[in-house]
């Protein structure tokens, strides 16, 4: 357990959990989102991924195929270990997400991106001392870091991860503008789309129990190692 209170998410004045919410999923948060494709850049080299309806597909399965049966179920269930202070449960969490990265590419993502919003509550103080302690003793991945900016904000649990999976199909949606590539309106109907699956994915994630969470995505991973090496490339996975 903590042995200091549970931060609040600013040291004066709270802005309302809403407006913590667009915070936290606004592709602004200087935490690197931007910079990966996950694997996405890939499936446009093989031709898998090559207009707007295949673009739309590659997201929306990816949505529901490894989002919602992992990362989302993750957050949903480290949010309520940050509020309670169950730091075994936290270090558990950390290393199935940890295991569940099977290239480099994407170990790198999850530490870098942990570590950046990690830098990003400290500079604004908003995780108390005994919280920061704890990330550094996992080193905490970009799911935990995330759960634990979500603990800080006065909202639903199904809304916390609403705004994760929003946020992630907004960085989703520009990379398929930058590298397929499409055009805005084309990325908005993606967006639109997403937004419609995004509240099944997220009921989804909340009723998954451990051994019901999954990271199987074995054609993913696959596209992910060869990124790695790809002659041509705008993103870091």
């Amino acid at each position: 357990m903590f042995t200091a209170p549970i931060a609040s998410m600013n040291t004066e004045a709270a802005p309302s959990g809403l407006l913590q919410l667009i915070w936290l999923a606004s592709p602004a948060l200087p935490i690197g989102g931007f910079s990966y494709s996950e694997g996405l850049e890939a499936a446009i080299e093989h031709g898998w991924v090559h207009d707007a309806d295949s673009s739309t597909a590659w997201v929306v399965d990816q949505l529901h195929l490894t989002q919602s049966r992992g990362d989302m179920a993750v957050i949903g269930q480290a949010i309520p270990a940050w509020q309670n202070g169950d730091v075994e449960r936290l270090k558990a969490l950390n290393q199935w997400v940890m295991a569940t990265r099977e290239s480099a590419e994407m170990r790198l993502q999850t530490e870098q991106m942990g570590r950046s919003l990690l830098d990003w509550l400290r500079n604004l103080q908003q995780a108390s001392e005994a919280q920061l302690s704890c990330c550094a003793q996992l080193p905490t991945t970009y799911p935990l870091a995330l759960a634990l900016a979500l603990s800080l904000a006065p909202v639903p649990l199904e809304q916390a991860l609403q705004a994760y999976a929003f946020g992630w199909a907004e960085n989703m949606t520009q990379a398929a503008l930058k590298a397929v590539p499409l055009g805005q309106s084309a990325g908005q109907r993606m967006l639109a789309r997403l937004a419609r699956e995004i509240p099944l994915a997220v009921q989804t994630a909340l009723q998954l129990t451990d051994d019901e969470r999954q990271a199987f995505s074995p054609m993913l991973a696959i596209l992910s190692a060869r990124h790695e090496t790809q002659y041509s490339r705008i993103f870091r996975s």
